[in-house]
């Protein structure tokens, strides 16, 4: 394999086999989710388990309040084998930044309550987000899931990618030792293998909750469909074994569509990038780096890394970041948040000074060289990229060369999410001596923790941007305890990183679902 995110795992030992989860019982097993929120509307999500009903009709409640004294609105929809029994409903006439209880019925049986929130508009003094990817089922538990549901002031949860994991048990961590093998426990290639291991991963407690108690954002990264996808392939995908490649996206995909609360536009097919926008404070727009119109990654020694002709995001989505970002400084947003899946900061080998990995935006010079360029011809500042992919925790501050004698001026910074559960570098020693060495070497990597999960949370004023590190105790026992690592700031107008304290809580937050 090329060397990858995969390459923090060599410390990693494996565990025997033993008995798969088995999934709860009950109609709605899955839980509830929101998501997609805008100013006046957000996507419900749930599950209906039939039993024999071959079509379920499926209705919807959403409040002001917990306990639904407060009705706004109520509907009745359906859903079938055809969806897996999956529920969304795009909910409008909704008031901006305005907190919602919602809750289903269905087979004489309520779901959960769940909570959600519209976006804001107009004048937004502050926002909070809480920033999450690569939730492996087999290495642990989902921790991290649990602290931000407790979380009852954040307008949303991020999730930059690997939200599932294809592999087989032992493939990619063995989690039958804690009861989290995987189903099925062969690598997913079918629409239904991929509906199974979703359906697993959606059973898990402390996932569920984070759904229930705030709406999500999310994109996909490669294990959604296999690792180290790219638009016509990917480096797990052997079409002699497991068919064709385009045939595996398109079950990948729609099973993600199917499972995530995330709004679906059929003449837009496969377009997961789009824009958000929280008032006059900030837009976010999020990205695909990884279907859209990704090269194939080469190695990391070949001079096609500079090939003006590849890229990262495609042709098209290239262009509409471009307009995304001039439309955010022409109507006056303090801050443009980018949401996307892999480190745009450089990071070298320090065995033969080549690029570590030729999947991230290093492999992809002329597309990162584009996007700064861009920044700066038209004084795009207040630019705040959001990464996931690399299993570790990261803040940069981005520019063409770091690297170059006299020192740089960084067109934006960057906040890379710690893993939810998969590896970084499991030895801690080993992670602790890269760590300093990095330090010593990458003078914009302002910060690095290279062994421990959790995620991080972002709080966004007129004045500054801050990323906040949370890490989670363990991940090999369900406990609901975390850690506060370490908060750095950009001010505004100041695309550099210093440190910072813990932010204050958001006032006048609705209370979380019961």
């Amino acid at each position: 394999m090329p060397i990858s995110r995969r390459s923090f795992a060599t410390g990693l030992s494996a565990a025997t086999l033993a008995a798969q989860t088995t999934p709860p019982a009950g109609v709605f097993a899955h839980g509830v989710a929101s998501g997609d929120p805008l100013l006046n509307r957000v996507i419900l999500w749930t599950r209906v388990t039939p039993g024999a009903a071959a079509q379920v009709t499926v209705q919807w409640t959403m409040a002001l309040d917990a306990g639904f004294r407060q009705v706004v609105q109520t509907g009745v929809t359906s859903t079938n084998v055809g969806y897996d029994y999956t529920v969304k409903v795009d909910v409008a006439r909704l008031e901006p930044g305005t907190t919602y209880y919602y809750k289903f019925a269905a087979l004489g049986a309520e779901s959960p309550v769940g909570r959600t929130r519209t976006l804001p508009i107009g004048d937004v003094a502050q926002v909070r987000m809480a920033v999450t990817s690569c939730s492996n089922y087999p290495y642990g538990f989902f921790n991290s899931y649990r602290m931000i549901a407790r979380r009852a002031d954040l307008d949303c949860v991020i999730h930059l990618g690997d939200y599932i994991y294809e592999y087989a048990e032992g493939q990619y961590g063995a989690g039958a030792p804690l009861g989290r093998a995987p189903q099925p426990a062969r690598e997913i290639v079918s629409l239904a293998d991929y509906r199974e291991r979703y359906a697993q991963y959606r059973t898990d407690p402390d996932l569920q909750e984070a759904h229930r108690q705030h709406p999500w954002i999310v994109v996909w990264d490669d294990h959604e469909s296999t690792n180290d996808a790219w638009r016509e392939g990917a480096q797990n995908h052997q079409p002699e074994t497991e068919g064709d490649w385009s045939t595996r996206r398109a079950v990948a995909t729609q099973a993600w569509f199917e499972w995530l609360p995330v709004r679906e536009n059929p003449f837009l097919n496969l377009q997961i990038y789009r824009t958000f926008r929280f008032g006059n404070l900030l837009d976010l727009t999020m990205l695909d780096t990884r279907l859209a119109g990704r090269s194939q990654q080469v190695a990391a020694a070949s001079p096609l890394v500079a090939a003006p002709e590849r890229s990262l995001l495609g042709a098209e989505q290239e262009a509409w970041l471009s307009q995304e970002l001039l439309t955010s400084k022409a109507r006056g947003a303090r801050w443009r948040v980018v949401g996307q899946q892999v480190m745009m900061g450089q990071l070298l080998n320090p065995a033969d000074g080549n690029i570590f990995n030729p999947d991230q935006w290093d492999g992809y010079l002329a597309s990162r060289n584009r996007f700064l360029n861009h920044l700066l011809a038209n004084q795009i500042d207040n630019v705040v990229v959001l990464t996931g992919d690399i299993h570790s925790s990261w803040a940069n501050e981005v520019t063409f060369n770091p690297f170059a004698p006299g020192g740089f001026t960084p067109a934006c910074v960057e906040f890379v999410t710690p893993a939810v559960t998969s590896p970084g570098i499991d030895d801690r020693a080993q992670a602790t001596g890269l760590q300093l060495q990095i330090g010593a070497t990458h003078p914009h990597v302002k910060y690095v923790e290279l062994f421990r999960r959790g995620y991080l949370l972002v709080d966004v004023n007129r004045d500054r941007v801050q990323g906040e590190f949370y890490h989670v105790a363990t991940i090999t026992e369900r406990r609901a305890e975390e850690e506060f690592a370490r908060a750095l700031q950009a001010a505004s107008g100041v695309s550099r990183l210093t440190p910072g304290t813990i932010a204050a809580a958001k006032p006048g937050a609705a209370p979380l679902a019961p």
